[in-house]
């Protein structure tokens, strides 16, 4: 009976997305149909099969050896971090990130992540043809994240038609980071935090091609390669890239501080009014119905539905953590639906940030095609996530 729920929460879910679709008769369905077979070889293989546990396995290893060495320099500039037997968040899933964020851009700097972007975005630009830049940046943002994926392509961005800026903008919903994957290692089982992430960029251009399809002329059709004398010297990128992590750790810090903050005292006022109440089991009781779609049973249902609308209204973090605490009293596939949907960026404040990163690449013309569809971007992220989440689902019982 859940298997069958969690097919029909793909289903009622694509056609959730399809129903919003402005452009109805514009969609192209091979491309979509193509997409989804590539998702369910992609998820079978990694969950289903030895070689796919040691590949997951493998990347693991790879992410905490880089944590590894992120650690020992924390321990170089502050052991005492380290002299507590359990670590504070911040050490644990935080401060690792300034070293992971320059050991990517030295990957950039010397060519290898782009070459390996490129070449992935080409085998999945013929898969699903569509479009080779939105291909290209589906896989740019699985590793850059969205502001800074927006940035590398801010000159094709420059030249782009209303209607493919809006897309590019839609796929910003679903978008991941590279730096990011160790903090999520720290609070979630690899395996699903790997499946969610070529997932995510598969059913970002699934969405997308529902939500805000379009065609492409061929000589439309390019991606902008930036002059090698827009390149910095190494010490320059590497420092500049240290700086960067440093100021995500105090912006995911601040928002972390801020939204926990918010949600006690939002809490704290429904309580005057109702005893008990608090905007975790609000979010649980309007994302109550796609959780039982997800093929949970009632009890757990309701709490996954309560970490989808905390994910949705603060960040991913925040849910992140508390799913930590009850990896071990949830079902196998609780804890696989839970997992997959919580590795995104998709919340209200990654629509601010992608509005003001069109901002201030591009004019306030262009960019105002975010602020008319900012509910666009709000149905693609949580559909995204929900697909995600419910094609795992299929595969752990």
């Amino acid at each position: 009976m859940y298997f069958l729920l969690n097919i029909l929460g793909i289903i009622v879910v694509l056609g959730l997305v399809y129903l919003c679709s402005p452009s109805k008769k514009e969609i192209r369905w091979r491309p979509i149909v193509s997409i989804l077979i590539v998702e369910f070889i992609v998820t079978a293989f990694m969950l289903g099969t030895n070689i796919g546990a040691w590949v997951i396995n493998k990347i693991a290893d790879f992410f905490l050896w880089l944590i590894e060495c992120a650690n020992a320099g924390i321990a170089f500039v502050i052991p005492s971090f380290f002299a507590n037997e359990s670590l504070d968040f911040l050490v644990s899933a935080l401060l690792p990130i300034i070293f992971v964020v320059t050991f990517f851009d030295i990957l950039t700097y010397f060519g290898i992540l782009t070459w390996l972007i490129n070449k992935v975005g080409w085998v999945i630009s013929k898969i699903s043809g569509l479009p080779k830049l939105e291909s290209f940046y589906s896989i740019q943002m699985m590793f850059l994240g969205n502001t800074e994926a927006l940035a590398v392509i801010r000159d094709q961005l420059a030249v782009l038609k209303d209607k493919r800026l809006l897309t590019v903008g839609i796929m910003s919903m679903s978008c991941i980071s590279g730096s990011i994957i160790g903090a999520y290692l720290t609070m979630l089982p690899a395996e699903y935090v790997f499946s969610a992430i070529p997932l995510n960029c598969l059913n970002a251009l699934l969405i997308v091609s529902l939500l805000n399809p379009m065609t492409v002329t061929k000589e439309e059709d390019i991606i902008y390669t930036p002059p090698k004398s827009e390149k910095k010297d190494f010490f320059s990128t590497i420092s500049n890239s240290m700086m960067v992590g440093m100021n995500m750790v105090i912006v995911i810090a601040a928002m972390l501080i801020g939204y926990v903050a918010l949600t006690a005292a939002v809490n704290g006022i429904l309580g005057v009014f109702v005893s008990g109440l608090t905007i975790q089991k609000i979010f649980g009781v309007i994302f109550s119905p796609f959780a039982l779609l997800l093929g949970l049973p009632m009890q757990e249902a309701m709490y996954v539905a309560e970490l989808m609308g905390t994910k949705l209204a603060t960040n991913e973090f925040v849910a992140m953590v508390n799913l930590k605490d009850q990896l071990q009293t949830l079902s196998p596939h609780t804890v696989a639906v839970a997992a997959t949907f919580l590795t995104s960026f998709a919340n209200f404040s990654t629509i601010g940030m992608i509005y003001g990163s069109y901002n201030s690449l591009l004019s306030e013309e262009k960019s105002a095609i975010i602020g008319k569809n900012v509910w666009k971007l709000l149905v693609s992220g949580i559909a995204v996530s929900l697909l995600s989440a419910a094609i795992v689902g299929l595969f752990v019982w």
